[in-house]
C-alpha cells in the first residue's frame, strides 16, 4: 500500500513540474542572464484583449473634474417670465410653495378691490343720473342700489358726487397696488433662483477669531514701550461657488 501511494505522488509531481514548464512564457535566452543594468525589452507578445493598449491612443481623462452638485442647474430667466405671466408661477418653479397663498392674497385682493370699488361707482353714477333726471318715478327709483335709495329720495345730489369720486379714488389705488404686487412677485421669484445655487457651505459661516493690536503707549512713549492690546473679532467669509476637485484613478 505504500509503494502504491509513493508511486502515485511521484507520478503526479512529474506531472506538475511538465505542466509548469510548459506554461513557462520567458525566452530561454534571457534565462540565467545576469542583470546589466540596463531594460530589457519586453518580448511577449500583447495580448488582443489587453485594454491598456487598446485606449493608449484614446484621450485621457481630466484627473480635475468639476462636481456635478456645484454646476448651475437653476435658471433665474424662467422664474422672471414665470411670474411675469403668471404670478406664482415662478414660485412653484423655485419650490417655495409656502409663498403662493402670499403671492395670490398680494395680488388677488387688489383685483377683488378694483371691481368691488368700480361696481360701486358705476352705482352711484346711476343714482345721480336719476336725481337730475326729473321727475322722479318709481320704476326709476326701483333700479337704484338700496343703500343709495334714500340719497336720491332727499335729492342729496352731493353725497352722491362725493361717494362717486371716493370709489374711483379707491379703484385707481386697486389698480396701483395690483401693479405694485405683481412687480414684487417677480421680484421675489428672481431673487429666490439666484439664491438656490448659492454657496451655502460650512466655510460660509461666522466665526471667531484671535487678533491683537500693538500700538505705542502714549504715556510711555519716551521709555520706548509697547501697549498690545488681545481681542476677539467675528469674520464673515463670503466668496463665489468653488469647483471641488475630484481624482478620478
Amino acid at each position: 500500500m505504500v509503494r502504491y501511494l509513493l508511486a502515485v505522488g511521484i507520478l503526479l509531481g512529474g506531472h506538475f513540474v511538465s505542466w509548469s514548464q510548459q506554461n513557462d512564457t520567458i525566452p530561454s535566452y534571457i534565462k540565467g542572464k545576469q542583470g546589466s543594468g540596463y531594460p530589457v525589452a519586453d518580448t511577449l507578445k500583447p495580448h488582443p484583449k489587453d485594454s491598456l493598449l487598446r485606449h493608449k491612443s484614446a484621450k485621457v481623462d481630466n484627473p480635475y473634474k468639476v462636481d456635478s452638485a456645484t454646476r448651475k442647474k437653476h435658471d433665474p430667466r424662467k422664474a422672471t417670465l414665470y411670474s411675469t405671466f403668471c404670478p406664482g408661477l415662478g414660485q412653484i418653479y423655485n419650490h417655495k410653495y409656502w409663498k403662493l397663498p402670499l403671492v395670490y392674497a398680494a395680488v388677488g385682493i387688489p383685483a377683488y378691490l378694483y371691481f368691488d370699488n368700480k361696481n360701486w361707482y358705476k352705482k352711484c353714477q346711476f343714482a345721480l343720473a336719476v336725481i337730475l333726471d326729473t321727475p322722479l318715478t318709481a320704476a326709476k327709483l326701483a333700479k337704484v342700489d338700496p343703500q343709495l335709495r334714500p340719497f336720491v329720495t332727499a335729492g342729496d345730489d352731493n353725497a352722491l358726487r362725493s361717494a362717486r369720486n371716493q370709489y374711483r379714488k379707491y379703484q385707481d389705488y386697486s389698480v396701483i397696488f395690483f401693479v405694485l404686487f405683481w412687480g414684487l412677485q417677480i421680484v421675489d421669484a428672481t431673487v429666490d433662483a439666484h439664491l438656490m445655487d448659492f454657496d451655502v457651505t460650512p466655510e460660509l459661516s461666522l466665526h471667531l477669531q484671535e487678533g491683537s493690536n500693538s500700538a505705542s503707549a502714549g504715556g510711555l512713549a519716551g521709555l520706548g514701550g509697547m501697549n498690545t492690546s488681545m481681542g476677539i473679532g467675528l469674520a464673515f467669509d463670503i466668496h463665489k461657488p468653488r469647483f471641488k476637485t475630484l481624482f478620478v484613478p
